[in-house]
């Protein structure tokens, strides 16, 4: 049987994190049986979903750009006599509930990431004009419980969360406050969805959680890359994000072990200071984190390393900087994001003495950048005359040209035929860019 052809349209625009980038496919999938189809044009659609990110200033306000955008569009569909129906999901949605739309009145629906599940049901009362119109306070397990069982995934690699929320409630961050505590999915559920993702031709997948490698389902995250590297047809598995608190030796042994498990690891550091990590609630040190460091790449040598870092955090002096600037060089990371610091109201942070001012925070930022670009360079041009297994994804800008991913997550290309696309092919890289590598087939019958 095939599935009736889409009657309404549905366009979704996503802020923030892989989480959110996983949200808005499973929201298009629980949309789908009420004839939502999507469309990349905002203006002619039924339902337009603002899947937000509240963990920097500038994006929340770029959601309330967009919706006065929107607001017009809405209006001008009305006059029409066509409908338009507005959402506000996300993270924002979960911190600021109904100021949204008390501050834009044109939104009909705010959906916190714990409940999106129930857009049909919010839907179908917001266009009877009656019933909830705000719903933010689910738990995760209800929400997973009832999202559709199979997915459709678009290509060859696919995004799986495993875990959402965090207790490390980091002084910075919002995310135990709009997300919640951890909270793990059971095992066989992860199982069942990376199966099915196989058998659509799923060759790689990305494990997603706010805290990741805190995944306390049955053998921990190692134990979860190991029953999924079982799966056959999937050949790559990747996580993100994870904290150093959680980086557990059973992860490592699994980085050692596992060929399935790609020798990238995120591991966000933001500070070289012990004493803005002290500030940060971060539990962890400088010290600690390059012990651990040493410790990953003596089980796994040819780990590529990223990291995420803050310039400008309350407190921070140039000596802070300065140890910030020490630890990267002692490290030498691959790739990493790099953010100023900016108040989130509610947040511990947002109170602290010794605010820095934003042009002290521009000069560190470029600082810490030039440092981290130079880096990267250094590691892609490393990657010249190596061979690397390279999955393809896609055909590539340029006819004849394929699109894919090294172990290392970098872009590759080379010139080649589509029937390439979802499998892992050697590639001898030729050329190292600062984004991306290209190279040449290295087989037989190309």
């Amino acid at each position: 049987m095939t599935a009736p052809a889409p009657t309404k349209r549905l366009y979704i625009k996503t802020y923030g994190c892989q989480m959110n980038v996983y949200d808005s496919e499973r929201m298009a999938d629980v949309l789908a049986p009420l004839g939502y189809g999507v469309t990349d044009s905002p203006d002619e659609a039924d339902l337009v979903v603002l899947n937000t990110c509240h963990i920097r200033e500038k994006a929340t306000e770029k959601v309330y750009s967009e919706l006065g955008q929107i607001k017009l569009m809405k209006q001008a569909r009305a006059e029409t006599g066509a409908k338009m129906t507005i959402a506000v999901a996300g993270c924002v949605a979960q911190a600021e509930g109904e100021q949204i739309m008390q501050r834009q009145p044109a939104v009909d629906l705010v959906v916190g990431p714990q409940a999106y599940h129930q857009l049909p049901e919010l839907i179908a009362r917001a266009h009877r004009a009656r019933g909830e119109r705000l719903a933010a306070d689910f738990a995760a397990d209800e929400k997973f419980d009832a999202l559709p069982t199979e997915r459709n995934p678009d290509g060859v690699t696919a995004f799986l969360t495993v875990q959402e929320g965090c207790d490390k409630f980091c002084t910075f961050c919002v995310v135990p406050y709009t997300r919640g505590g951890e909270w793990s999915r059971p095992v066989e559920t992860i199982l069942a969805e990376a199966r099915d993702l196989a058998a659509k031709g799923v060759r790689e997948v990305t494990l997603l959680g706010q805290n990741v490698n805190a995944y306390a389902g049955e053998g921990g995250l190692a134990g979860l890359a190991r029953k999924l590297a079982k799966i056959e047809g999937l050949d790559r598995i990747r996580y993100t994000t994870s904290h150093p608190a959680d980086m557990d030796e059973a992860l490592i042994e699994a980085h050692a072990e596992l060929p399935q498990l790609m020798p990238y690891l995120h591991l966000p550091v933001q500070s070289g200071s012990n004493k803005i990590l002290k500030a940060m609630n971060r539990a962890h040190t400088a010290d600690s984190y390059l012990r651990l460091v040493e410790k990953i790449r003596a089980a796994r040598p040819d780990i590529a390393m990223s990291g995420d870092f803050i310039v400008g955090f309350p407190g921070e002096r140039e000596a802070d900087f300065e140890a910030t600037l020490q630890l990267v060089r002692e490290i030498g990371y691959a790739a990493a994001f790099t953010f100023k610091y900016s108040r989130r109201p509610g947040t511990p942070a947002a109170a602290l003495p010794g605010q820095v001012e934003e042009a002290v925070k521009d000069e560190r930022l470029a600082r810490l950048n030039a440092l981290l670009d130079e880096q990267q360079r250094a590691f892609n041009a490393a990657q010249a005359g190596k061979v690397l297994p390279v999955l393809f994804e896609k055909p590539g800008r340029h006819p004849g040209q394929l699109s894919g991913r090294s172990p290392y997550l970098q872009a590759v290309h080379v010139e080649g035929p589509d029937r390439l696309i979802g499998q892992i092919v050697p590639v001898r890289i030729e050329v190292a860019n600062k984004m991306s590598l290209a190279g040449v087939l290295e087989m037989e019958t190309a």
